[in-house]
């Protein structure tokens, strides 16, 4: 098992990123950092996510990932340049072209994690500024072969039992 751990617009805080780090280094084997950190990407806070571009960063970062992990293709982006906003249609044929097993995507601020033809695309909301809900958070995928579990955690480390959700993928 491997574990994934997501977390997207954090509009320049920088404890809580060290806190989430080193709170789950000991289990988790790759943090993402989906964009709109407002961090320089040397800053220490930021260091140890693979970061991708949000609409306000700056800095050197790419604004597309396509790691392979546990022998699943991510895809990494903020999410602007696909208006995620208004739907996922954009992201899911960028998805399709680049045969991405999971997406993760910030922008919305907006938790949620929904498969769309044996892909999963996942927003983690915000640890800053939620939309939709009240809960800052952040998302540990378990992937397992072909399933993947999906933990929500609150800024502050408190699990939210009642968000997990399991997929199975393509």
């Amino acid at each position: 098992m491997c574990k994934v751990l997501i977390v997207s617009d954090s509009h320049g805080l920088t404890k809580e990123l060290e806190v989430i780090r080193e709170r789950h280094s000991q289990e988790v084997d790759l943090f993402i950092h989906c964009g709109d950190s407002q961090l320089m990407p040397d800053h220490k806070a930021i260091t140890g996510y693979l970061t991708v571009a949000g609409n306000c960063d700056f800095g050197d970062y790419p604004l597309e990932l396509f790691p392979n992990v546990a022998g699943k293709k991510f895809f990494i982006t903020h999410g602007h340049h696909y208006s995620v906003k208004s739907s996922l249609m954009k992201l899911k044929f960028k998805a399709q072209e680049v045969n991405a097993d999971i997406v993760c995507f910030g922008h919305s601020h907006v938790l949620g994690a929904e498969l769309v033809d044996g892909t999963l695309f996942v927003n983690p909301g915000s640890i800053r500024l939620p939309r939709g809900h009240f809960d800052k958070t952040y998302v540990i995928l378990e992937l397992n072969n072909d399933s993947v579990t999906m933990k929500v955690y609150e800024v502050n480390g408190r699990e939210l039992p009642s968000l997990a959700r399991g997929f199975v993928l393509k």
